[in-house]
């Protein structure tokens, strides 16, 4: 609220400014306020300041009295209802054809109270625990990896590929395919692209869901020698694995894959590694301002960046009309968040991994 001298002051450099020849809408906006404002205060409501706290509203009528609360209190205290929740209260009440109120003021008067808590026998309903959530602010810090199916000559065989996706950059930096789903062939596999890219004893974590191979003791005792942090999906939450969700959708929407099935290992193999060129080499990703994953990782978004915001810049030079504001934002994206806050806050729940 604005005191009584700030208002008069506010109200002198309006009408000085508009005496010097300005508008005073436009001095208004200045200053940080609207018009109707200062046009309200000039009416002679400014000397008495802001009378909103000293306004006398009407006391509703529908208003629990104290002995109504007392009586609400009294019945919940009872060895009939002291079990029972007021959703279950007020209709047995209502059976034996009395009314106090409603569900909802039994809530309020029970919260005043402090007695609002869990009845009854069963288990407390628990509050649900929040995803894992770590930053990427460069290569080599935070890995998402998962196994999908491939379909397999005949109805019901399947080869397994086994992937390894950097958040930051959106490169698949390891993959294998197996003809069997296990905790040794995973070890292979990390072991394999941590050593490529040189993560030995660096900070980096390593995220997937909770699925046996991913919680073997053949590889979480090769993650442990090798400094890697481990991070699991909640049970049965496949959103919060969303990279490796959605690697396996671009795989399996890829115009070459065969719907029909793969007729051995050698060639699902053959055509993941293709798939994994053409994706790491070619594919422009929107998520990292349409940059091949490869580019990214090797650190030259920045420089290819810069080239487009130049000819942009040069093309609005060149027809200005084209343009009503800014040009493109080509800013290269700094940091990456597995499972941020779904309200988008700057907030986040860091879990420390296991």
């Amino acid at each position: 609220m604005t005191s009584v001298p700030d208002r008069q002051n506010l109200i002198e450099l309006v009408e000085q400014t508009h005496e010097n020849g300005a508008r005073r809408k436009e001095a208004c906006e200045a200053l940080g306020i609207s018009l109707r404002t200062i046009q309200r205060w000039t009416k002679g409501s400014s000397s008495q300041g802001d009378q909103r706290a000293f306004t006398k509203r009407p006391v509703p009528g529908n208003k629990l009295c104290e002995e109504e609360k007392n009586q609400i209190l009294s019945l919940c205290h009872e060895g009939e209802y002291s079990d029972l929740p007021p959703c279950q209260i007020v209709p047995r009440l209502a059976d034996e054809g009395t009314y106090i109120a409603s569900e909802s003021s039994f809530y309020r008067v029970l919260k005043a109270n402090g007695e609002l808590k869990h009845r009854g026998r069963s288990k407390k309903r628990e509050n649900k625990k929040l995803p894992p959530t770590h930053c990427a602010n460069d290569i080599c810090e935070v890995w998402s990896w998962d196994i999908t199916w491939l379909p397999g000559p005949v109805k019901g065989l399947f080869f397994y590929l086994y992937l390894v996706l950097d958040i930051y950059s959106r490169k698949i930096v390891g993959w294998e395919v197996y003809e069997t789903e296990s905790s040794e062939n995973a070890s292979k596999m990390i072991q394999k692209t941590i050593w490529r890219e040189g993560c030995v004893d660096s900070p980096l974590v390593l995220h997937s869901d909770n699925g046996s191979p991913m919680k073997g003791s053949t590889l979480l005792e090769l993650l442990n020698k090798l400094n890697v942090k481990t991070s699991y999906s909640r049970p049965r939450v496949s959103n919060d694995n969303a990279y490796s969700e959605a690697i396996f959708r671009t795989c399996k929407y890829w115009p070459t894959y065969p719907s029909k099935g793969f007729e051995d290992l050698d060639q699902a193999r053959e055509w993941v590694l293709k798939f994994v060129r053409k994706y790491n080499y070619e594919h422009r990703h929107s998520s990292i301002k349409f940059m091949t994953p490869d580019e990214r990782h090797r650190g030259l978004d920045k420089e290819v960046l810069a080239r487009r915001k130049a000819v942009y810049e040069a093309a609005k030079e060149h027809n200005p009309n084209r343009w009503s504001g800014n040009t493109r934002n080509w800013q290269p994206v700094k940091e990456v968040w597995l499972n941020p806050t779904s309200d988008g806050s700057e907030k986040f729940i860091v879990e420390k991994a296991a």
